[in-house]
């Protein structure tokens, strides 16, 4: 389905960004079976609305066909947990919880998150639409609700009693759809003085720093602090405080509550944002010619290597991967194979590009010269991973903001 209004305001006149073309599901990984089978594409064009400043792609895929069955394990990002380990130690001081409080998450994944608040003491519940995954995260003692959030389930759950004085939204708000009906469960959710803290990818780095290939079709909307502040205050939530957080190439972690006044953090940013003009379309207007320019640059250079008899593989079967691999038309005729820690993802094949998954060791057992790292966005604890690999000689390729070699 096409969107032609906004999702958060609902006015028209959307204006194009960028269009990446017709792509498969990011995140649609292969058998061996289905690879001469038909594979469905869906437009993935990026516009920005004129209103509210949200920056978002028109078409909407059915979350049921997206989530129903997910291939992404937080737990296996190390950076990750980390990041999740810092968070609860800090929620759970500054907000002095304890046995009689409760922390939800919606879009909890395997209970990469809330393990830290169990092992504090703090009741738990998690909220994950992916069977396979809320079952990974029942197994590690996370009590998980599989369904999808919306005001609907936060009625049912406000009915039993249960509210929450924590509720954490990890990058789920960019994969929603009916964005108003998230939010306003979230605040019907929270306890009076409860807080609610979301992570977003920032749109201001991923336009300046090129970053498209965080353009799929999961993330349906891109965010400023500048188009969260009327979604949140529509549904009488405040914006308290906010930081930015180098996860995913630059992220905003927003803090957001029904009371209080926003920080200076939160005054300083918006600042920065009207100085660099999120707010008009101008500062978009050149962010598909310079896509373009990287993609042939990185095609070009691929090329060369490959006809200078250099084996090159990829690294991390990400959602991020797939849009860089289809929108720049690179497959098997320029990569052997890519690797990726996951073992739910081994075995099986890219999308579109249909390359073969294989475990991180492929890379000292096969030795390709270079290897294009494709989860840029943890490129410093891939590398680390991977010394041995660097130590024999072998290379990386990252592709973004410009095509470089480690």
């Amino acid at each position: 389905m096409i969107a032609t209004r906004c999702r958060s305001c609902d006015a028209s006149g959307l204006q194009l960004i960028l269009s990446l073309g017709r792509t498969p599901l990011a995140n649609a990984l292969l058998t061996q079976a289905q690879l001469a089978q038909p594979e469905p594409t869906f437009p993935l064009d990026l516009v920005f609305c004129p209103q509210c400043a949200l920056v978002q792609i028109t078409e909407t895929v059915p979350p049921e066909q997206l989530f129903g069955h997910y291939l992404y394990l937080s737990s296996f990002s190390e950076t990750m947990l980390k990041h999740s380990e810092e968070l609860a130690r800090r929620m759970v001081i500054d907000c002095a919880l304890d046995g009689q409080s409760l922390v939800v998450e919606v879009a909890s994944n395997d209970g990469y998150l809330l393990q830290y608040y169990k092992r504090a003491g703090v009741p738990v519940l998690g909220i994950e639409p992916a069977t396979n995954i809320a079952e990974v995260a029942e197994r590690r003692g996370i009590p998980t609700l599989t369904r999808f959030f919306g005001l609907e389930l936060a009625r049912e759950l406000r009915g039993q009693g249960r509210r929450a004085d924590i509720i954490h939204a990890n990058n789920v708000l960019a994969h929603v759809a009916d964005l108003n009906g998230f939010v306003a469960g979230i605040a019907l959710l929270l306890k009076e003085g409860g807080r609610a803290v979301f992570e977003v990818p920032h749109v201001e780095p991923m336009i300046e720093r090129l970053e498209f290939d965080t353009i799929y079709h999961e993330h349906l909307c891109y965010y400023s602090l500048t188009a969260l502040m009327p979604l949140f205050e529509r549904h009488g939530l405040i914006v308290v405080d906010v930081e930015e957080i180098p996860l995913h190439g630059g992220s905003l972690q927003v803090y957001v509550s029904d009371s209080g006044e926003a920080s200076p953090r939160v005054l300083d940013l918006l600042g920065r944002e009207q100085a660099a003009g999120v707010d008009g379309f101008e500062f978009y207007s050149e962010f598909a010619d310079r896509v373009r320019r990287l993609k042939d640059d990185l095609v070009e250079r691929l090329r060369a290597l490959r006809d200078s008899g250099s084996r090159i593989a990829g690294y991390g079967a990400s959602a991020k991967g797939s849009t860089l691999l289809n929108y720049c038309g690179i497959g098997r005729e320029m990569l052997d194979f890519v690797a990726d820690r996951s073992t739910v993802k081994q075995g099986l094949y890219t999308p579109g590009t249909h390359l073969l998954i294989k475990p991180p060791e492929a890379l000292l057992e096969e030795r390709p010269d270079h290897v294009l790292l494709l989860t840029w966005n943890f490129a410093a604890e891939i590398l680390r991973q991977q010394a041995e690999y660097l130590r024999q000689g072998g290379h990386f390729i990252i592709p973004v903001p410009e095509p470089s070699i480690v």
